[in-house]
């Protein structure tokens, strides 16, 4: 059996003494490892870096088979990420999520052009850490646990959308809140469609930008943990943790300024 794919590079780990197993993200056969020879060397060490976008072929005796692949680079992200730690933690942090959550060769075509456009955020926008809430919001519905952020699951508002139920990951307004305010995750405005949240973040005030990434990554990161990864007992990866990590720093250091 063989393919060739486009895919994005999620990770790669040494096997033997020159070879990787490299797990991919393509675009028509979802998650998918393959063992690469020489995956290690001078020749692909700058192909096979997280983020990378490259045309994979893949090929194997039977489908069940870890099978080889054969890797040609498309696109470098990760090198031109170096010198600003802050967007190398958000690409490796969607690698690293993206790994653990997807279920392997089941195709997410979906999940695969959002996850280009967040990379290319990444590497070149100013609102990729909205972008990244987003896209993990994104992952949700994809796997069938999406939020359901239209309107107030109490009073029915479209209006002043403030929190979201832990139980039915519905949004639930300023009114609706009553005195369950303090058990509920809180909804940063831009991951409200119709744009009647409130809290949005306010152009020179860098702390409350901060805070609002921070409370979405709590919102998603809860989500992905109760309802995705559970029953496989398992956290969200180091590399997310050390996402929040930066973005909970640059709140407190915001607010003290």
């Amino acid at each position: 059996m063989n393919w060739t794919d486009n895919g994005i590079v999620l990770s790669v780990r040494r096997h033997g003494e020159s070879s990787a197993i490299v797990q991919l993200l393509t675009k028509s056969h979802g998650r998918h490892a393959g063992l690469v020879r020489g995956g290690t060397g001078r020749k692909l060490r700058g192909v096979l870096q997280p983020g990378n976008e490259v045309v994979g072929s893949w090929k194997a005796r039977l489908s069940e088979h870890l099978g080889t692949y054969t890797i040609e680079l498309l696109r470098s992200r990760g090198a031109a990420l170096l010198t600003d730690p802050e967007r190398l933690a958000g690409l490796s942090a969607a690698c690293a999520v993206a790994e653990l959550v997807l279920p392997e060769r089941e195709p997410h075509p979906g999940t695969y052009e959002g996850m280009l456009a967040l990379l290319d955020g990444i590497v070149g926008g100013d609102a990729w850490p909205q972008m990244y809430v987003r896209w993990e919001a994104g992952l949700l519905a994809e796997l069938g646990f999406g939020l359901d952020l239209d309107s107030c699951a109490v009073t029915g508002s479209l209006h002043g959308l403030a929190f979201v139920s832990p139980r039915s990951g519905r949004a639930v307004s300023e009114e609706g809140a009553g005195t369950y305010r303090d058990r509920l995750l809180k909804l940063p405005a831009f991951l409200v469609a119709n744009g009647h949240g409130i809290g949005d973040p306010v152009p020179g005030h860098p702390g409350q930008m901060y805070r609002a990434i921070s409370d979405g990554l709590a919102l998603t990161g809860y989500f992905l943990e109760q309802h995705v990864l559970l029953d496989r007992d398992r956290a969200l990866p180091p590399a997310r943790t050390r996402l929040v990590e930066r973005f909970t720093r640059r709140t407190t250091t915001s607010s003290a300024i």
